[in-house]
């Protein structure tokens, strides 16, 4: 569809200028018409080609925008103004050019939902289902302040397990490419030395050089193997299929599927009850909540417990069968379905799961990085005594 940009009057006198979409000039001067706007000008915009790799705004950006515009809206500015405000104050070129495209749809006669709605990568179902509920409730402020409250609260989860997860991997790649600098670099050093004394070689000695001069002679052949498998691995885990199973073996993981487990439980419980308390009812809240889950074996419990209050069924029952909520989470809410303060219950189990991913975090952190130091003092270990081996042997006998 294309998108034309116009200009014109309200009834009032206040000129007004904005982008929309619509299939003819013809189609866009009757909807500005009756928005009661004059028009004076349509003109078809050219399409933009441009190569982007991600959206280039980042999670603490929305949030942060998502906190001043509550904070504006809640001492009484018009929407307009927010959306200038917050346009012109953004450091993010991108977030700003969207916030004044949202800005434009407004004035033309949309809603703010509507408007955040055209840009789904940067403010989803989630956000746009609490906007539109707090827009027919009256009470937009309120659902703002709401929104982010959640939001934050979402991030650091994230920068939680994500911090979690960085540490052990960035040890990991470290203690790998000294190994593989050791074994390419160092050793053929020794192996030389030993070579012109023509000793006999220990057994241990034997095998690291025979990995250096493998690692050597097929480098180019390993790193090419290495790309391709990640590729191939990147490629199986975006399938339907691969995605499901590594969520699996995530879960399954002796430590790491611990705090999976808990920052899914502390995910569910405060999406679910941020949406239910903004006034969305409980189907479209658990069908944005499945998509927002973050792991496709929880996202399946709620799409058939989603099933199951279609026909008149509780939620309890499907969350159970997964496997992934402790019995707790589910007792609790089946409490708040039967009171009728599910979304109060849900922030509870919401507050003790953030406490408890602390505690997983600081758990996991507490559990990798020995055996990470034990294993590289290993590695590196072994290969400098299998390198001195024949040094010992050669300064004996020559004792």
């Amino acid at each position: 569809m294309p998108v034309y940009e116009y200009k014109g009057k309200t009834l009032a006198g206040a000129a007004v200028q904005g982008m929309l979409k619509a299939n003819s000039k013809a189609d866009l001067e009757r909807v500005l018409r009756q928005n009661r706007i004059l028009v004076s000008s349509i003109n078809k915009k050219a399409p933009e080609i441009s190569i982007k790799i991600g959206t280039g705004i980042k999670r603490l950006e929305v949030s942060r925008f998502t906190r001043q515009f509550a904070t504006m809206i809640g001492a009484g500015l018009p929407m307009v103004q927010c959306l200038e405000i917050l346009s012109s104050q953004s450091e993010n070129k991108e977030l700003s050019k969207i916030v004044t495209q949202v800005k434009e749809a407004v004035q033309g006669g949309a809603t703010l939902s509507d408007g955040l709605g055209r840009h789904p990568k940067i403010f989803d179902q989630l956000y746009t289902n609490m906007v539109e509920a707090g827009e027919i409730g009256g009470a937009l402020d309120a659902i703002l302040v709401r929104l982010a409250v959640y939001r934050e609260k979402a991030d650091q989860l994230i920068r939680k397990v994500k911090g979690a997860m960085v540490y052990p991997a960035v040890v990991i790649v470290v203690a790998t490419a000294v190994t593989v600098g050791m074994l390419t670099f160092i050793v053929p050093v020794f192996s030389k030395m030993f070579g012109g004394v023509g000793a006999e070689l220990p057994m241990p000695t034997l095998v690291v050089l025979s990995i250096s001069n493998f690692l050597k002679a097929n480098f180019l052949y390993l790193l090419v193997g290495s790309i391709g498998f990640l590729i191939l691995f990147l490629w199986w885990k975006r399938t339907p299929s691969g995605a499901l199973a590594f969520d699996k073996f995530l879960l399954r993981l002796p430590v790491m599927g611990n705090l999976v487990r808990k920052s899914s439980v502390a995910r569910f419980s405060r999406t679910l009850s941020t949406l239910l308390s903004s006034g969305v009812s409980i189907l479209e809240a658990l069908k944005i909540t499945a998509k927002t889950a973050g792991n496709l074996v929880v996202a399946n419990a709620i799409n058939r417990s989603v099933l199951a209050i279609a026909e008149g069924d509780t939620i309890t029952g499907p969350l159970k069968e997964t496997g992934v909520f402790p019995p707790m989470v589910t007792q609790m809410i089946g409490v708040g379905e039967k009171t009728g303060g599910l979304d109060d219950m849900l922030n509870k189990i919401a507050d003790f799961y953030d406490e408890e991913v602390n505690d997983a975090v600081a758990a996991l952190t507490s559990v990798i990085e020995p055996i990470i130091i034990v294993f590289m003092g290993a590695i590196i270990g072994g290969i400098l005594i299998a390198m001195y081996l024949p040094m010992f042997d050669i300064i004996g006998k020559i004792g």
